[in-house]
């Protein structure tokens, strides 16, 4: 505990040393005066700060929801409880991250003898991960107000701010045409239909002609055809990277905020079209892991594995993550690996651990491509600095699309999407493997 002066006492002070200075009173020396006013400082301060009420007479609590999604406003309120016999002003300031954005961090209130006063803010968090708060310092001003009592009081709570869900509408549209295709319909780009049988119905003029039973058409003896959907049950697994390629940033935040948020929307389009989703995160060991389900909270789940994720500066360990993969889903599954396409990246880490998974699985390797890179590549060279930014990007882009031919030479399905479209990228993968059997 510590005493501190308040402002009221250095306003007396002031009117002091102005009174001296003013009125016609003898003159005495002026280090004299100065060295008197911080004696008569010091002493009523402590005398006032000591005859202040103990800080063992309030119990403090903070309240806000458990989970906030960045981006939205969410309340915070102190609760103050006193159990002291005469009113107390205090003075509270808490240790808010400066990223929630709360509106007021400090408050200054006066609380009745044994009452309960709530105040209030509002917050509104910038980022997503986990926040917990574990002390505020507490001011508790004396009786003449020119001094008072500083404690810090332990007061732990935890806040964890999930990501916002910006890839929502496309994963709508991405459910919506899977269920087209469920029920037969066409789709606007005619990929195919399920390989799962459905049913046995009679044939009609929009019918293939190779979908025709013939062992059911000479029983009943009119043309009957077998109906299939895309397979159910299926199972998809998010492998997310979150080693030093993530770090990078794209459209002003890191290249993992893209792949966190299309990893909730694949889980979100897998688990409603009937197939199970999972997720494997790893950077140097595995980082959090969502065995694959076909719950109603499976996107919860994984959105709470991710959400206090942050990219680690080192390399990541692909043979192993795989490894651990491949013991767990011994069955066929789509893979689909968020990384990026990072030339040097991809040859030293994951080619080489490549052969683990694609002798087993559907891999989908996907990234998040740069538009800034895109634009210096296309811009006109008009001074040496534009033209050597050019050429790094050109050549930067063509390493890219080198790396993704690559891949694609190993089996593996590339996705390389600028911000905002790697979500419905990857949900059009997804669908495209189901319609055509491959998963």
């Amino acid at each position: 505990m510590s005493i501190v002066p308040t402002r009221r006492l250095a306003l007396v002070v002031l009117a002091i040393a102005v009174a001296v200075a003013v009125l016609p009173l003898p003159r005495p020396p002026l280090w004299s005066v100065a060295a008197l006013l911080a004696l008569v400082a010091v002493v009523v301060t402590a005398i006032d700060a000591l005859a202040a009420v103990r800080p063992g007479a309030f119990t403090f609590e903070r309240r806000h929801p458990p989970v906030v999604v960045a981006g939205t406003s969410a309340s915070v309120e102190w609760v103050v409880t006193s159990r002291a016999e005469r009113p107390v002003r205090l003075q509270v300031a808490d240790e808010l991250a400066p990223s929630l954005q709360a509106a007021a961090r400090r408050f200054d209130v006066r609380v009745p003898a044994g009452d309960v006063v709530r105040v209030s803010t509002t917050i509104r968090p910038l980022r997503r991960g986990r926040f917990e708060p574990s002390r505020i310092a507490v001011r508790i001003v004396g009786p003449l107000g020119l001094g008072s009592r500083q404690r810090d009081v332990p007061l732990v709570s935890a806040l964890r701010v999930h990501p916002p869900f910006r890839s929502r509408d496309d994963a709508e549209l991405a459910i919506r045409r899977g269920r087209i295709l469920e029920v037969g319909l066409r789709s606007a780009r005619g990929l195919g239909t399920g390989t799962e049988f459905e049913q046995l119905r009679e044939y009609g003029p929009d019918d293939e002609f190779r979908r025709i039973d013939w062992t059911a058409t000479a029983r009943t003896g009119r043309p009957i055809v077998r109906t299939f959907r895309a397979e159910r049950n299926q199972t998809v697994v998010a492998v997310l990277d979150t080693g030093r390629v993530m770090a990078g940033r794209v459209d002003g935040v890191p290249r993992l905020e893209h792949a966190v948020d299309a990893v909730t929307a694949l889980g979100e389009v897998a688990t409603r079209l009937g197939d199970r989703c999972g997720l494997v995160a790893f950077g140097r060991e595995i980082r959090a892991e969502v065995p694959p389900a076909r719950r109603r909270d499976q996107v919860g789940r994984l959105t709470e594995a991710m959400y206090a994720l942050e990219p680690e500066l080192g390399e990541s360990d692909y043979p192993s993550a795989f490894q651990h993969v491949v013991a767990r889903h011994r069955r066929r599954a789509m893979l689909v690996v968020l990384s990026d396409l990072l030339e040097p990246a991809v040859e030293d880490s994951l080619m080489p651990a490549l052969p683990l998974v694609t002798r087993t699985h559907l891999v989908v390797v996907a990234g998040v491509r740069d538009p800034q890179v895109e634009s210096w590549a296309s811009s006109p060279a008009e001074d040496v600095e534009s033209v050597h930014r050019r050429v790094a990007a050109v050549t930067a882009l063509a390493d890219r699309r080198r790396t993704a031919a690559r891949l694609r030479g190993f089996g593996v399905t590339v996705v390389d999407a600028t911000p905002g479209h790697l979500a419905r990228q990857l949900a059009d993968a997804y669908l495209l493997a189901k319609q055509t059997g491959r998963l």
